[in-house]
C-alpha cells in the first residue's frame, strides 16, 4: 500500500467512525430507513452532477451488472439490517461484532481473490479484535449482550458489505472507481426509492438545516469521497492490507461519541486503542511503499 494511501484511509475510517453519532443525531428528526434513503439519494444526485468530469470508461456489460449488485447489497441491504439490528440489539454488541468484519473479507478475498494472508497480518487482526474487546469491556456484568437474532442479523451484513470489495476489485481494473461508485448508488438509490420514497420525500419536507448539512457531509465525504477512495487503494493493494484500517473506526468512534453525544469514557478506551494500534502497525509491517 502506497504511504498516501494509507493517510487517506486513515483520515477516511475517522470520517466514517462518526456515522452512526450522526445517525444518531438524525435519528431525532427522520427512521432509520429514511436516513439510507436520503443519504444516499443525495450522494446519487452529487456523483450525477460531477459525472461529465469523471475519468476513465464506466463499467459496461457484467460489469455494470456487478457495480448494480454492489449498490444494492452495500448501500440497501446492509445499511438498513445495521440499523434495524442495532435498534433490537445494543450499540456496544454491534461494535465488537463488527470487529469481525475486517476479518471476514479477509478470508472472502483469500478464497474469491486469491490473496495470501501472513502471519503479521494475522496477528495484527487478532491485537486489533482483542483491542475492541477491552474497548468496549465486554466481560462486565453491564455489558448488553444482544440475544441470537439481533447478531446473526448483523452478521448477516458482512456478506453485503464484503461483496462490494470482492466484486468491485476485479470491476476497478476495467473501468473506473469513480463511475463504478456511481452505477453503484443509481441503483441503491432506486431500491431505497421502491421501499420508502414517498415517506422519505414527506418526511424531508420538515427537517431542521442541521440535519441537512449533516446528511450532506454523509453523501459527499462519506459515501462519494470515501467509497470511491476504497476503490482506488484496493485496486493497486490486497484487500486484506486496506481493511485492516478499518480497526481506526472503533478508536474515533469512541472518541467521536464521548465528545459530540456526551458518552462517558472509561480506561478499556485508552488501554483497548493502543492494543488495536498494535494491531495495525503489526499488520501493516512491511506493507507501506512510496
Amino acid at each position: 500500500m502506497k504511504a498516501r494511501h494509507l493517510v487517506f484511509l486513515v483520515l477516511m475510517n475517522c470520517c466514517w467512525a462518526g456515522v452512526y453519532s450522526a445517525y444518531k443525531v438524525i435519528g431525532q428528526s427522520l427512521p432509520g430507513g429514511s436516513i439510507i434513503t436520503l443519504r444516499f439519494a443525495l450522494a446519487a444526485g452529487c456523483m450525477l452532477l460531477i459525472w461529465p468530469w469523471l475519468q476513465g470508461p464506466a463499467p459496461r456489460g457484467r460489469d455494470l451488472f456487478y457495480a448494480s449488485l454492489m449498490g444494492v447489497l452495500d448501500f440497501v441491504i446492509a445499511q438498513r439490517l445495521q440499523i434495524y439490528a442495532n435498534a433490537i440489539g445494543s450499540a456496544g454488541n454491534s461494535c465488537v461484532l463488527m470487529a469481525a468484519q475486517p476479518l471476514f473479507t479477509s478470508v472472502a478475498a483469500a478464497l474469491f481473490l486469491r490473496e495470501h494472508i501472513g502471519p503479521r497480518r494475522l496477528g495484527g487482526f487478532g491485537l486489533s479484535i482483542l483491542g475492541v474487546i477491552i474497548l468496549n469491556r465486554v466481560w462486565r456484568s453491564d455489558f448488553q449482550w444482544a440475544g441470537l437474532l439481533p447478531s446473526l442479523i448483523f452478521i448477516s451484513t458482512f456478506f453485503c458489505e464484503t461483496a462490494y470489495s470482492i466484486l468491485g476489485k476485479p470491476i476497478v481494473t476495467r473501468a473506473s472507481g469513480a463511475k463504478t461508485v456511481a452505477v453503484s448508488l443509481l441503483a441503491a438509490t432506486a431500491t431505497n426509492l421502491l421501499i420508502d420514497g414517498p415517506r422519505t420525500l414527506s418526511a424531508a419536507k420538515s427537517l431542521p438545516p442541521h440535519v441537512w448539512w449533516l446528511l450532506l457531509g454523509l453523501a459527499i465525504i462519506c459515501t462519494v469521497v470515501g467509497y470511491t477512495l476504497w476503490l482506488v487503494v484496493i485496486r493497486q493493494c490486497p484487500v486484506n492490507v486496506a481493511v485492516l484500517t478499518v480497526f481506526v473506526q472503533p478508536i474515533c468512534g469512541v472518541a467521536l461519541a464521548a465528545w459530540w453525544l456526551g458518552e462517558p469514557a472509561h480506561w478499556g478506551h485508552i488501554l483497548g486503542s493502543l492494543t488495536i494500534l498494535a494491531g495495525l502497525i503489526l499488520g501493516l509491517s512491511r506493507q507501506i511503499h512510496r
